[in-house]
């Protein structure tokens, strides 16, 4: 387990969504994070104090989480820097960049030196199995999204603790940096080599035979052209009951690929359920999850309803709205909604 309280790092970052991983554990793990770290040119907070390393080190932080996100993961002169303070501070370092801590000379001599620890949060499990696609108890529900970064891993926390609320049995199943963080476990699904993906979601969420479900957190998007195969890897692996897809309507664009438009909600929900069927062939498609935050309430809402009438599914947004009506729809033996073709 990664030593808490954090110092959570925004560096340099004025990307919202460049932060979700800090953003993630400051929204659930609140209590465990004492400051936010940032350089004067972010304009982003997440509502915590700001503090210098030196004051959160002060504070009783154990741990700077550099909870940013970037393409390709890789480490910036200014964050090893930063790192080097909090060490000579007395800090643990933990990070979910593709680049690891321990592969920054300066971090691993340093962290020795002081005998303090670096986590690697995307380090995958040395002892992954190729996935066979048989059919294994459990029931099992999947988050996809037509693009990255729209609010999956919020929706598959929101679904697990709704399920939990209405007596279910239910575990969260991390496969990205931010979930595990926030789990304290998991699987990071993007950097397993390509052949074991599967087989890595077969060990994340394996048969289970007490009547709980496994709500597994998805990754990328079908039809975003960087991902699409972490995301192929996801759905055979999972063999999802149920899916949920996840939208932002605010996006003109896939995320990091101007000019390449998202997909229409049925269409992507259509070529998910096309895709799972190979090793579930019983799936079917049990709601929306928009990410509505920049819309006002009465916005938000039409659009929900509109989506509805649209897929005859229940659309919400998780946090605004919650999931109730979706675990409805989850729960119910026959769907009470005509189906559409996407929902069959």
């Amino acid at each position: 387990m990664i030593p808490a309280p954090y110092l959570l790092y925004l560096g340099h970052s004025t990307d919202f969504v460049g932060i979700k991983t800090s953003r993630g554990l400051a929204e659930f793990r609140r209590g465990d994070c004492v400051g936010e770290f940032r350089h004067d040119d972010s304009t982003l907070t997440l509502g915590l104090p700001r503090m210098t390393i030196e004051e959160g080190a002060a504070a009783g932080a154990k741990t700077l989480v550099l909870g940013i996100a970037n393409s390709g993961g890789v480490m910036g002169g200014d964050l090893v820097r930063d790192a080097v303070a909090a060490l000579n501070a007395g800090m643990n370092i933990a990070a979910g960049l593709h680049q690891r801590l321990r592969d920054v000379p300066e971090l691993a001599a340093l962290a020795r030196e002081k005998n303090l620890q670096l986590f690697d949060v995307r380090d995958p499990p040395a002892d992954m199995k190729v996935g066979n696609g048989y059919a294994r108890a459990g029931r099992r529900i999947l988050t996809v999204g037509t693009d990255c970064s729209v609010g999956k891993m919020y929706t598959t926390i929101a679904l697990a603790d709704a399920l939990k609320a209405r007596g279910e049995k239910a575990d969260f199943r991390a496969t990205g940096q931010t979930g595990i963080l926030i789990a304290g476990s998991g699987v990071p699904i993007d950097a397993v080599v390509a052949d074991f993906i599967s087989g890595g979601i077969e060990a994340l969420a394996p048969e289970r035979t007490d009547g709980g479900w496994d709500v597994i957190e998805g990754q990328g998007s079908l039809f975003h052209p960087s991902f699409a195969g972490v995301s192929t890897g996801l759905l055979h692996g999972a063999q999802p009951e149920a899916l949920v897809l996840c939208h932002d309507p605010s996006r003109s664009h896939m995320r990091g690929l101007p000019g390449r438009a998202l997909p229409g909600l049925k269409e992507c929900l259509e070529a998910n359920l096309q895709t799972a069927r190979l090793t579930s062939p019983n799936v079917r498609a049990v709601g929306v999850c928009l990410n509505t935050s920049r819309m006002a309430k009465d916005e938000a809402e039409a659009l929900c309803r509109q989506v509805e009438a649209e897929l005859g599914l229940p659309c919400t947004d998780p946090i605004a709205f919650g999931v109730e009506a979706i675990i409805d729809e989850l729960l119910c033996s026959e769907p009470s909604r005509p189906a559409t073709t996407a929902a069959r």
